[in-house]
């Protein structure tokens, strides 16, 4: 495991060090189910390690850049399964699904963009990732820690997000902001799709950020209904008291340090999976891997279909689809 001394490990508003970030708590799936539920339930998140065969993995990773690789977004002389970013190009070209667009959900970068944003799109519809998402050793898995057996719903409605290094990151936000016409009882499996290096954009958890988000989403509610709004409008994920992307902020130092904690940060392995509970507050760190890789991920969502849950989510992602 690398260290906190990882060159350019840092978030838009600034480096992570030591000061204001530790490492995430990963655990093995073999551990007793009751052992990882309660690190669940005092952590947030499950930092599972391998609990997918790595082969499939990679498989899918490069399923995904072989699609893409007619948009000269990869470095010549490389192969489609390394995901290395061509340095000769500007990220701004090959811009990334949601990152920092997460509410809007519009489609990103302009017209050079487009060939390329399309396929990342259409990466969504394709059998092989169909394949992926519902993968039996993920399903399993899941289905037994949340204890759902049969009801075990694994939403249709998915991420699948690359990450170009030097890019835009993820900004600050819980899943429940975009899942609130459903029971809080969700289960995020943000999947990396390849290795990713500790500065090479993977997903980072705020210390204790399961309370703090439920904290949050009850000054949100109040906040609405005190300004008149029905139940409808105030479980928007756009309302008038929200940010118009739904982040919480775009400024992960300042807003750890605005509420006393670290980021929990991590390189990843393809076959680990990171579960967290739908108030978990994450966001990413910036691409700064040195060999220029490209970190791929999607997140997936399961739930308990015998309860209420968001059915808006049991459509595939489009653009501009208001989720």
């Amino acid at each position: 495991m690398v260290g906190l001394q990882a060159e350019n490990l840092a978030v838009n508003d600034g480096p992570l060090t030591a000061e204001n970030a530790a490492l995430l708590r990963p655990s093995s799936p073999s551990l007793p189910l009751s052992e990882l539920r309660e690190r669940y339930e005092a952590d947030g998140y499950l930092f599972l390690k391998q609990v997918l065969p790595r082969q499939d993995v990679l498989d899918a990773r490069n399923a995904y850049f072989s699609s893409l690789k007619e948009t000269g977004v990869l470095k010549p002389g490389t192969t489609p399964v390394e995901g290395v970013f061509d340095p000769a190009k500007s990220h701004l070209d090959y811009p990334g699904i949601g990152a920092g667009h997460i509410g809007g959900n519009g489609k990103p970068g302009g017209e050079q963009a487009a060939a390329f944003v399309d396929l990342a799109l259409d990466a969504h519809y394709q059998e092989w990732y169909d394949k992926f998402c519902n993968h039996p050793a993920l399903y399993d898995f899941v289905a037994r820690f949340a204890d759902w057996g049969k009801n075990t719903l694994n939403l249709k409605r998915t991420l699948l997000r690359n990450n170009i290094p030097g890019s835009k990151p993820i900004g600050v936000h819980y899943d429940q902001i975009f899942l609130r016409y459903g029971d809080p009882t969700s289960v995020t499996a943000w999947v990396p799709m390849g290795d990713v290096k500790i500065n090479g954009g993977g997903l980072i958890y705020l210390e204790d950020g399961d309370k703090i988000g439920l904290e949050l989403e009850e000054s949100f509610f109040r906040k609405a209904k005190q300004a008149g709004l029905s139940d409808e409008e105030a479980k928007s994920a756009f309302n008038t008291n929200m940010m118009a992307t739904g982040l919480l902020s775009e400024f992960p130092a300042e807003f750890a340090k605005d509420h006393g904690k670290r980021w929990l940060v991590s390189e990843y392995e393809a076959g680990d999976v990171v579960l967290h509970k739908p108030h978990m507050i994450h966001a990413s760190t910036i691409n700064h891997d040195p060999d220029n890789v490209i970190r791929l991920a999607t997140d997936l969502r399961f739930c308990d279909s015998s309860k209420p849950y968001d059915k808006r989510w049991m459509n595939s992602y489009r653009f501009n689809d208001g989720v």
